[in-house]
């Protein structure tokens, strides 16, 4: 009876210390996934603070001219700059309200000493933004008296004006602002009239000539341009540049009496055509809350805080009574 009891009792003890005992050993041994293996890796990656703070624990850090910390590897030399205390570094150097420049193309006059038969000159005036975004409006005046050697009529279209507006992108935004190279898009506009004089049909059948004059026709034509640019400075505000362009009407007004020769700023028949302008430049700091920090040498290294008073260093050593050894 005693050995029923005492077997009995062995075998509860059992079935309560086998749960429990599996139920430790689960606790234990948690599941190893790759994830969890990853996931302290993955949540400190991109985590500039927390790896900033792991690295301070190890370098010697001294204050640059800047009034930034910069921290050197104890092992490799390596030098970095604290990035949590970096300010973001401006797209662009130039303020809002850079420049306006005034311009004359002084092509077409040049061009008509030389027997050119059409053209007389035009100005613009262009906003620079950024150095980089620059809308710009163009307006001239345009004339034409041509008289082809080998064709029997005079063609005639009367002093007229044409505007421009467009805008040109400074693919040197961020360099000297005293060279540009640039492309840019335009649409032209000119109401204008023309007529054709003294049309001769030559001898007929019974040996004699005609002439007669085609009036003046009114008609406006629009078209389309698309630039590219270079422009440099002379001396002081004085600039010239050269620009190039490529145009095709976008419409035009009824003509009873055959298309147009020439058009008031779109010129003779061609798709390429070009001009040469003298501009002076007036700066515009004024008109910004701030003045732009000019950009002369592209190799020095922007100043990453924008007003600190730091003096200048003489020499490029780390002083001596700066560095601060972290444990």
């Amino acid at each position: 009876m005693k050995r029923a009891k005492i077997a009995a009792l062995c075998l509860i003890g059992l079935l309560v210390l086998v749960p429990a005992w599996g139920r430790q050993k689960r606790r234990a041994n948690p599941v190893n996934t790759a994830a969890a293996q990853t996931q302290s890796v993955n949540e400190t990656e991109r985590d500039t603070s927390r790896i900033n703070a792991q690295m301070r624990k190890r370098p010697i850090h001294y204050v640059n001219n800047d009034g930034l910390n910069v921290y050197v590897d104890s092992v490799t030399g390596d030098e970095w700059i604290d990035s949590t205390v970096i300010t973001s570094i401006p797209k662009m150097e130039y303020p809002l309200w850079d420049a306006l420049t005034v311009g004359v193309n002084v092509w077409d006059p040049i061009m008509r000493i030389f027997g050119q038969h059409y053209g007389i000159a035009d100005a613009w005036v262009e906003l620079s933004m950024h150095n980089r975004y620059k809308p710009i409006f163009e307006v001239g005046l345009g004339t034409a008296r041509y008289k082809p050697s080998d064709m029997n009529y005079t063609y005639r279209s009367p002093l007229s004006v044409y505007f421009r507006i467009g805008a040109n992108y400074n693919f040197l935004f961020n360099s000297n602002p005293d060279y540009s190279f640039f492309g840019g898009l335009r649409y032209g506009l000119s109401p204008f009239s023309y007529s054709i004089d003294d049309v001769t049909i030559g001898p007929g059948y019974w040996d004699e000539t005609t002439s007669f004059n085609i009036p003046a026709q009114h008609i406006t034509v629009g078209w389309f341009e698309f630039v590219l640019g270079l422009r440099v400075k002379i001396w002081g505000p004085i600039s010239a540049g050269w620009t190039f362009r490529y145009k095709s009407i976008l419409h035009s007004g009824k003509a009873p009496y055959g298309k147009p020769w020439y058009v008031p700023g779109f010129g003779a028949p061609g798709a390429i055509s070009g001009s040469f302008s003298v501009s002076y430049t007036l700066p515009l700091r004024r008109l910004n809350k701030s003045a732009a920090d000019a950009v002369i040498n592209a190799d020095t290294i922007p100043d990453l805080t924008r007003g600190s008073a730091a003096a200048p260093a003489e020499e490029n050593t780390v002083p001596s009574d700066s560095i601060t050894v972290t444990e």
